[in-house]
């Protein structure tokens, strides 16, 4: 299902959640004339600061969801977190709302059940083995079916938040009071998935437009603690890798519907490609594209979503992000080793603007482009370190 295009109509669009990601969205939509809506759990979130209206509220209450929704009558409504009432926006979807990409991609992809058993269960997708657990005792059970070393995640969480590996039989209950922290739901679920062996993680930015499906090159990661830390574009597959990769892009987009940008995540093994969570948005880790290529995911996401033609998408050089993380808690404070990060060759700043610091939260990204994948990573990864939260007590 690839939906109607909508260029020809759309003059607004409401962003459910306000990240960093979220205000690059926003930006783009501005560009193309678009009046800019955004709504987010907390105040002064950094979409907040670019967009013409924001709105503050808590998006898993339905009736506040849907009240401001319908007040605020938006062309495009777009989720960009995972913490949604989703079946607000299957009914407004069947109301006449424009749900990007769809409701159903909304719906299957803010929980990791709902992917899951789409990819593994009716398309058939290589997938890690996994159970489901409602509570400590069934976890338990799956952690001994599985096999240790596992993944246990919350069903709905970003950047990684409840989520850890279980080593041993007795970690269980850690890991499940882990997830319970992490968890940004109402109802406890958790999905206990095989450890896969890889031997790289890859994002495959997928972008499905009016002219047809077009791939991103290929975009290496690395992740702590389930967070990514650092990313590269691009990252080097075999054709067979790059064709298979592809395939499973393909097949899950195309499953999903609708028009805009897809994060596809997938590990590589030595056996093949192994599909591990799809996000219907731009990703984190593709903020390397920002340097990297003739337009940012960010960019393609919207011309997407408006219904525009995306014939190809060029990489114009090596590129690579690391992140700059908070480690401690606080609201007065300044990000400090700009002169220094910025004196690098071919390095860019982004600077998130977010209200509150927090132990391991995401404040700011250096991007930088070179010659090839590993000057640059060195580059970013340099820029980096020399960035530091500042706190004034």
């Amino acid at each position: 299902m690839w939906g109607a295009p909508v260029s020809d109509r759309a003059k607004s669009i409401m962003l459910l959640g306000g990240g960093e990601l979220g205000k690059e969205v926003i930006i783009e939509a501005q560009r193309l004339g678009l009046r800019t809506i955004v709504a987010d759990r907390y105040e002064h979130a950094p979409a907040m600061g670019v967009a013409h209206e924001a709105y503050c509220l808590d998006m898993l209450d339905e009736e506040a969801l849907r009240a401001l929704i319908v007040r605020v009558s938006p062309d495009l409504v777009v989720p960009e977190i995972e913490a949604i009432a989703t079946k607000v926006l299957v009914e407004l979807e069947q109301e006449g709302f424009t749900v990007i990409p769809t409701a159903k991609a909304a719906l299957l992809t803010m929980d990791r059940e709902g992917i899951r058993r789409l990819a593994a269960e009716e398309l058939g997708l290589p997938t890690a083995a996994y159970r489901f657990a409602d509570g400590l005792e069934e976890l338990e059970a799956a952690v001994a079916e599985i096999g240790v070393p596992c993944v246990i995640k919350p069903l709905m969480s970003s950047s990684g938040k409840g989520q850890s590996v279980c080593r041993r039989q007795e970690e269980a209950a850690g890991c499940w009071n882990l997830a319970l922290e992490g968890a940004r739901a109402k109802k406890m679920r958790v999905i206990v998935e095989a450890f896969v062996p890889f031997t790289s993680e890859i994002t495959l930015l997928t972008v499905r437009s009016s002219s047809g499906t077009v791939f991103c090159p290929p975009i290496g990661h690395i992740q702590q603690d389930g967070d990514y830390v650092e990313s590269w574009q691009p990252h080097p597959l075999s054709e067979g890798q790059l064709r298979e990769a592809q395939s499973i892009a393909l097949k899950i987009t195309d499953a999903l519907g609708g028009y805009g940008l897809f994060g596809v995540e997938l590990f590589v093994t030595s056996e093949g490609i192994v599909f591990s969570e799809v996000s219907p948005r731009p990703h984190d880790t593709g903020m390397v594209t920002m340097v990297s290529q003739d337009l940012s995911e960010f960019a393609l996401h919207v011309r997407a979503i408006l219904g525009f033609p995306i014939p190809s998408v060029e990489l114009l050089t090596p590129g690579a992000s690391a992140t700059l993380k908070a480690v401690r808690e606080g609201e007065d404070f300044l990000i400090g080793g700009m002169d220094e990060a910025l004196s690098l060759p071919r390095t860019q700043i982004r600077v998130f603007g977010k209200p509150l610091s927090k132990p391991g939260r995401r404040m700011a990204v250096a991007l930088s482009s070179a010659d090839d994948v590993e000057t640059a990573r060195s580059r970013a990864k340099q820029a980096a370190s020399l960035l530091k939260v500042e706190w004034s007590n």
